[in-house]
This record gives structure tokens, sequence and C-alpha cells, in this order.
């Protein structure tokens, strides 16, 4: 089966150059495709490419997408301004003959404010497409364990629905042969009720009595409802074993299940009967829970 889930986690981290990150996936149930991503400062050219590469990976689901960056200590350097120490040294030495004393030392002018000024070496075009290139590698390596991590819980998915899809198929089964849908049970049950509310005075006609037992039988006949509700396993078993997503197809078996199940409670002539309708409504609610995680 290649049945997959919605929900997942996955993460992938890396180094390249002084660049430390962390890429996490998070995804659960949703009607489509919703993609949140959260990217550091300075990175959020990435998100095109990133969302592109996420929805060639996943059909539906809320997913959220985070980059963690961590960039190690980068070289510096140290750059003297000329014109900030000549107006350093014109400031001095015009302040000393204005208070009498002697001028300032260099190292007190070196320390005054844009005379000296520290700048980090700036990233090349180069460096900066490589390791863009490494993030989105290690988005791709994130992405793949998203996708395991659903299909793994897909496959359990499968199973269970596979499971509730038998127990429909055998509750179907069993409303088909109960005894109470032929046409002598219901003349039987009929006359009963017919002698206990006129407490035995009034004689039947047999033959009136097949005739309305017939007629009540028709009106309470289920088989198109039955035969309707294997048609539907057999397309949600045929669905199972389809590649591609699938969930919102058997969204739709499930409300057609429901439909089934409704029609055949509201027809019920039978205790049994009724009671096997209602055991199939439960099943078909869990049914219905259950792929509603399924992309």
């Amino acid at each position: 089966m290649t049945v997959k889930s919605m929900t997942g986690y996955s993460g992938s981290d890396g180094v390249h150059a002084e660049t430390r990150w962390q890429w996490e996936g998070r995804s659960v149930n949703g009607k489509s495709l919703e993609l949140r991503f959260r990217m550091p400062p300075g990175f959020d050219g990435l998100e095109r490419e990133a969302r592109q590469r996420c929805q060639a990976v996943l059909a539906r689901g809320n997913c959220s997408i985070s980059l963690r960056i961590q960039r190690e200590m980068v070289a510096s350097e140290i750059r003297l301004s000329e014109a900030g120490l000549r107006q350093a040294l014109a400031v001095a030495k015009a302040a000393s003959e204005i208070a009498d004393m002697p001028a300032p030392s260099l190292d007190s002018l070196l320390s005054m404010r844009g005379v000296v000024e520290t700048a980090e070496s700036e990233e090349s075009e180069e460096a900066r497409q490589a390791l863009e290139a490494a993030l989105l590698a290690g988005l791709s390596e994130m992405l793949d364990g998203l996708a395991a991590a659903r299909a793994a819980e897909g496959d359990r998915l499968a199973a269970i629905v596979s499971a509730q899809l038998d127990e429909i198929g055998a509750l179907i089964e069993k409303i088909s042969g109960a005894a109470s849908r032929q046409p002598a049970a219901i003349a039987r049950r009929l006359s009963e009720q017919i002698a206990r509310l006129t407490e035995g005075d009034m004689a039947l006609d047999p033959e009136r009595l097949h005739q309305e037992a017939v007629l009540l039988a028709s009106k309470a006949d289920v088989q198109e409802e039955l035969d309707r509700l294997a048609a539907h396993i057999g397309a949600a078993r045929a669905l199972l074993a389809e590649a591609g997503p699938i969930g919102r197809k058997l969204e739709f078996l499930a409300q057609e299940f429901n439909r089934e199940a409704n029609t055949i409670c509201s027809k019920a002539n039978d205790i049994d009967v009724s009671h096997a309708g209602l055991a199939l409504k439960s099943v078909i609610d869990q049914f219905r829970e259950q792929v509603a995680n399924i992309e």
C-alpha cells in the first residue's frame, strides 16, 4: 500500500564554513497544502525555492518549516579613518592652545569615535551562493525524512482502515443474512401483532396476510443499500492500492458509507437489523476519523 499520512516530523542539521544550520519540519492534517516558513533575518530569499521543494514532496497538510542559523565569529578588519584623525588632531591642537595645556597623546586620539573603525569582512557572492546551496541541500534532506515519517504513519493508517473495511463487510453480511428480512418472517410477526391487538378474536385471511407481509418486506428492503455499501468497500480498497493523494476520495466515500447506513437504520424492521445498522454507523464514524489523516 502507498498510503501517506499528513502527520509527521523531521529535522536536519549541518555545517558550512563558519555557519551552522538546522532545519525542522512539522505537518498536521489540512484540507490542502499550507506552508508556513520561519526564516532568520537575511535568509528570506530562500523561501521561494524552499516552497517549490516542499510542493514537490508534499500534497496536503498544514506544514511549518523553520531554519535556525548560528554563525561563528568572522574575521574583522581595523581601519584608520585619515579624515577622522586629521579632524581629531585639529580639534586637539586648538583645544590645547585655548586651555594652554599639552596636546593629547596618540592613544587618546585613536580612542576617539570615528578615528579607528572595526569592520567585518564582506561575504563574497560566491561564498553566499555556496552557503545557500548547502542550506537547500539540508532542506531536501529534511523533506525526505518528513516524507518517510508520513509514509510510516500512512502504513499504520492503512492497516487500521483496512480492518475497518473488513468490519463493515462483516456487518453487511450479517444484515444481508438476517432471517427477519424474509416475507415469511414478516408475516409471522404481523400475525402475532394482530393476534395480540385483537386478543385472538379476529380470523386472518392467509392470502391477505401474505400480501401485507410482502408489501412490508418491500418497504423495508435494504438490498440496494447493502449492494452500494459493498461497492464502496471495493472502491476504498482500490484507492488504498493507488499511488498519490487519496485522502479526499476516501473522505467522500465515508460520506457515502454514512448515507447508506442511515437509510438501513431508518428501514430496519427488526431489532437485530437495527443493532447491526447502529454498529455499522459506529464503524463508519471511526473510518471517517482515520481517513481524515490521510494525504
